[in-house]
């Protein structure tokens, strides 16, 4: 396997992407099948990277490396690109710019979503668009009490870290 750094030609937007060798990225680009994760352009070139260059047998590493493997048996999420249609990708595209714009124009409010939105059904704060993160009890709590939610159709990560 062999990683490249990529970016997105019209945003700049770089991204990380394995490969079983050169030729299969080379494949992959000239089949239209990679896309940019945070705006769903087809445009994509790779980044300029440091080269990997391995340690000589007889060097200790100067800090521990440590790599989080799956336990035997877990499932491990993966994607497949191969089978994207024309129409799924611009379903894709149109997706990812969906997910842009409603980030951009609600609040995080991470664990307290729930008391937000409560705050907000009751008149207790302003009515403001937010996103976060809630338990399944507290959203059949706000359900009973008459509080709109709806699950957004896309995974959402904090701010600090990239969606």
């Amino acid at each position: 396997m062999i990683v490249f750094d990529l970016s997105c030609q019209p945003n700049g937007h770089r991204f990380e992407a394995w490969f079983r060798s050169s030729d299969d990225y080379a494949r992959q680009k000239d089949g239209g099948l990679l896309v940019c994760p945070e705006c769903g352009s087809p445009d994509i070139e790779k980044a300029v990277m440091a080269p990997s260059v391995g340690r000589k047998g007889n060097q200790v590493p100067s800090h521990e490396v440590r790599v989080d493997m799956p336990a035997e048996g877990e499932l491990v999420p993966t994607a497949s690109v191969a089978n994207v249609t024309p129409k799924m990708r611009e379903a894709l595209v149109k997706l990812a710019a969906l997910q842009k714009e409603a980030l951009e124009k609600s609040r995080w409010v991470g664990g307290d979503f729930a008391d937000e939105a409560r705050a907000m059904h009751y008149g207790e704060r302003e009515a403001e668009a937010i996103h976060g993160e809630a338990t399944g009890e507290e959203v059949e709590e706000l359900l009973e009490e008459g509080v709109e939610i709806a699950p957004l159709p896309f995974p959402v990560a904090p701010p600090d870290i990239v969606n």
